[in-house]
């Protein structure tokens, strides 16, 4: 072959190696699709059956985010399976263990707890009803390098509670923060126009835009939000440890509390003892000579199977009752609480002739108005045919209270977060910032005098006051659908709302719900009044696993037996970055009309 004939090298290796790349991928992928079905057909099948060695003791490894709703999710990204524990297993699973008898008790160990307060209530009261019911007993050791309020508060519930020698105790009391943007706007020269319901004057989601500090009505609602809530946490640390409350603050007012030694002198601990000392105290419990014999049960894995197998059974026959979980902000669609997917669970159960009660699990600060509305109508739908009973979680706010307005009774928990009955509306002005800061001006012709209302010019007097009218009108409506739910006069409703929000034993004194009591209590009422002590309790969203969720499991199980913990979802992200991306994205989804918390609320505890 002659020298000008030749192929160059290059014409032939690079189209080669992308071949062979493009090959490989599609192999991969197909291999992967191929494993994903064998791995989803065996996944129906659900968790294993655990088992279950007599004597045994199960151990809660307590850490991280703790959700209303279970997850199973692989992230290609990681190569990792995120999971969340959701809180109907871990109450299912603690009263399960009361009747278990190879369950002899509840070992807490507790760890960096992200979860709202009363999540953390709802579980402290399962393990509290577990030590009363059952008799069996519930320790719990405290052995971080800090142990914070929240970890103290759920630990506090065990009649025995140790801490690590050389642990720090934080007990500081509870204390919000609340973030101010003006000066950054300023800066910026971004300007947004605030649109609030009439008489509002609490509704104060809108104060950062416009203010550099809180209001003295966002003061005085957040003190007494903030004082309410610690009397029931410190009376029921008060009354479990046997201390009163007036020394609980004594102590921490003068930073009496600081480490394990002086949780000791102060009775906030049995003991304190090293990690080998405290597993030789757990085998007495369970008369074994070395703490290498005890039989210790994971609790996520028992959490997990008990209710899933619960709910196969349930879903195989003929559910009487149907939880349906909304949790997160209210959105048109989305994962948090969309309308889109909860009205068609409202429209499911509601058209189901063997469901005859509905319980309505609600843990959301609100968001669109619009999505609420469409919310309200399916409840209010449902509320026709069937019972319908309302269960608050950490916050039930806003339009989260205006979905909660249909049902036939209302619980709240003594440290929700509810009321804040109010509208407002956000309109960015981005012209002068977009002119000053980058050069960049914007010109128009327009029919008529409104066609182009964008960010880029602010709004006129006659349009500003368009969208005034358009608030008012929703917070009216909003006004009378609290009316009509409680049975009060709309003016009456008037005065609680105008955005304030109150903690749960506040809005039980006011009249905006009706009693106080966990999502099983509420579950237990909702049995009553069907009049079926037995009947089968059923799970909106359904209980799904992951199919690659048993692959990923195998792959990176551990042998070391010390590992067995409650598994919890962790992002990748630091948790404080996370938080920050969260703010910034929840100011986006602020513009337009909106039934949201009156802010942003950042709990120290």
């Amino acid at each position: 072959m002659s020298e000008e004939n030749k192929i160059p090298f290059s014409r032939i290796f690079w189209p080669s190696l992308v071949a062979v790349a493009i090959a490989l991928f599609l192999g991969m992928v197909f291999f992967f699709l191929v494993l994903g079905g064998i791995i989803g057909s065996f996944a129906n099948f659900g968790p294993a059956p655990y088992a279950l060695e007599n004597a045994s003791i199960l151990r809660m490894n307590l850490k991280g985010k703790i959700q209303e709703k279970s997850n199973d999710r692989f992230d290609p990204m990681s190569f990792s399976l995120d999971e969340t524990l959701g809180l109907p297993d871990i109450l299912y699973a603690i009263d399960q263990a009361k009747k278990d008898e190879k369950i002899k008790g509840i070992y807490v160990d507790i760890g960096e707890l992200n979860c709202g307060i009363s999540t953390l209530r709802s579980i402290r009261s399962a393990l509290n009803n577990f030590q009363k019911d059952s008799k069996k007993f519930v320790v719990a050791y405290f052995q971080g390098e800090s142990i914070s309020q929240k970890e103290y508060y759920l630990g506090s519930v065990a009649k025995e509670c140790y801490a690590f020698p050389t642990s720090t105790f934080y007990l500081t009391g509870l204390g919000s923060e609340a973030m101010f943007f003006k000066k950054m706007l300023d800066k910026l020269d971004v300007e947004v126009q605030i649109v609030r319901g009439e008489n509002n004057d609490f509704k104060s989601a809108v104060e950062p835009f416009f203010l550099e500090k809180l209001s003295d009505s966002a003061r005085l609602q957040n003190q007494r939000l903030m004082d309410c809530i610690w009397g029931d946490l410190a009376s029921d640390m008060a009354s479990s440890r046997n201390f009163s409350v007036e020394n609980l603050n004594q102590w921490i007012n003068s930073m009496e509390v600081v480490n394990a030694q002086e949780a000791l002198k102060h009775r906030m601990v049995d003991g304190v003892l090293y990690e080998d000392e405290m597993m030789a105290t757990m085998a007495k419990k369970v008369a074994v000579t070395d703490y290498g014999d005890i039989s210790w049960a994971d609790f996520t894995d028992y959490a997990k199977n008990k209710f899933y197998n619960d709910q196969v059974l349930v879903q195989a026959g003929t559910p009487s009752i149907a939880v349906i979980i909304g949790e997160g902000e209210v959105s048109k669609d989305g994962e948090e609480l969309s309308s889109e997917k909860l009205c068609k669970l409202f429209s499911k159960v509601r058209k189901d002739k063997h469901i005859k009660a509905v319980v309505f699990r609600i843990n959301s600060p609100g968001g669109s108005a619009l999505a609420s509305e469409e919310i309200w109508r399916e409840v209010m739908l449902t509320q026709k045919k069937k019972k319908v009973f309302v269960s608050m979680g950490d916050v039930a706010a806003s339009g989260g209270y205006y979905i909660a307005t249909p049902a036939d009774r209302i619980f709240a928990e003594p440290t929700t977060i509810t009321g804040s009955i109010g509208v407002f509306g956000m309109i960015p002005y981005t012209g002068k910032m977009l002119e000053n800061k980058l050069g960049i001006t914007f010109d128009r012709v327009q029919t008529h005098d409104h066609a182009v209302m964008s960010s880029n010019r602010k709004l006129t007097t006659q349009e500003l006051s368009m969208v005034q009218t358009e608030v008012n009108g929703i917070y009216s409506q909003f006004l009378q659908r609290v009316a009509d739910g409680r049975k009060m006069t709309k003016e009456r409703v008037n005065q609680l709302a105008r955005g304030r929000v109150w903690s749960g034993s506040d809005a039980l004194e006011r009249g905006l719900v009706d009693q106080l009591a966990t999502l099983p209590e509420v579950i237990a009422f909702a049995k009553q009044e069907i009049k079926s002590k037995e009947a089968n309790v059923i799970y909106y969203p359904r209980v799904k696993e992951d199919p690659w969720g048993g692959w990923i499991k195998l792959l990176n199980q551990e042998n070391d037996e010390e590992e067995s913990r409650l598994k919890i979802h962790r992002n990748s992200l630091p948790e404080s970055l996370n938080f920050w991306y969260d703010q910034l994205k929840r100011v986006e989804n602020k513009m337009g009309i909106q039934m949201r918390m009156p802010y942003e609320l950042v709990v120290s505890f």
